[in-house]
């Protein structure tokens, strides 16, 4: 590989979300900020949608590690199950899975072993990843699990993590119910080529390098444009822009190198290069 060539240690731009790697973009700490608000302020929904690629996963293992350990966390990767599974995964996670499996036992169960954890000053969480998948359903069973409360607060609260299509299922008529008790929201927003560049060089930084820029000025503008400032691709083309420089045996990315990687990489925006005849 290329780590010699440009003084690295590991792979600076790695598609699995590594909490090693988080970048502080604008965006992001607005949505963890407002996330840990949400919680103080004892809201039982909140949700987070953004654009395939944008660091919704990492957000979420950024919030979840960030926790205070009055907290028990309970955290969802793939909720695309019928309900009773649904709610089973769930009272699984939170230590009350034996039992009637019926939906109606797991919920009075979940309700008795939330009930205990707030007595014993415990306060808990769900986050579920990659909510548009959820069967319609599945969703509503949401619903229920929400109306687990006492006179004065909740027992539970649930933080939906997806892509934007979460919204359209929100918009639906009979997701209405459901909509309404989402108190907080926000969008994850890609990043603008400043933060394109501050991300690159400290996902370099991490991984061990401690020279000069390896990404010439006109490579970052390069990046930022053919990734339109989505992280995820912005690790898959900086990782083939490395090798391509490796290849030619340069010390530095060059413009060249970025465009070369976005023709071999579906997803990334093409630069047209105009002649002046």
């Amino acid at each position: 590989m290329y780590f010699a060539h440009f003084g690295l240690t590991q792979i600076p731009f790695g598609i699995t979300p590594d909490t090693e790697f988080i970048y502080p973009s604008r965006s992001h700490l607005e949505g963890l900020n407002l996330l840990h608000f949400a919680l103080a302020s004892g809201e039982g929904f909140i949700k987070v949608v953004g654009e395939i690629g944008t660091g919704k996963t990492l957000l979420c293992r950024n919030f979840l590690a960030e926790l205070a350990p009055e907290w028990k966390a309970a955290y969802l990767p793939n909720p695309q199950m019928e309900p009773r599974a649904f709610l089973h995964e769930v009272a699984d996670d939170l230590g009350t899975a034996d039992g009637e499996p019926d939906a109606a036992h797991v919920i009075k169960r979940l309700n008795r072993r939330l009930l205990d954890l707030a007595r014993a000053g415990k306060k808990v969480v769900i986050c579920i990843d990659e909510a548009q998948t959820m069967p319609r359903l599945t969703l509503e069973s949401l619903r229920l699990l929400s109306n687990l409360e006492t006179e004065k607060r909740k027992l539970l609260h649930i933080v939906l993590f997806g892509q934007t299509e979460l919204d359209e299922m929100l918009n639906a008529h009979s997701a209405r119910q459901l909509k309404q008790r989402i108190a907080f929201s926000h969008q994850l927003l890609r990043f603008d080529t400043d933060e394109v560049g501050n991300y690159i060089e400290q996902r370099l930084r991490i991984a061990g390098h401690s020279g000069a820029p390896i990404f010439q000025p006109a490579a970052i503008k390069a990046m930022s444009h053919a990734s339109g400032g989505t992280p995820r691709l912005i690790n898959i083309l900086g990782h083939k822009a490395l090798l391509a420089a490796f290849g030619e045996g340069q010390a530095q990315v060059m413009s060249h190198h970025v465009r070369a990687a976005a023709a071999d990489t579906d997803g990334a925006i093409q630069t047209r290069r105009w002649w002046p005849w």
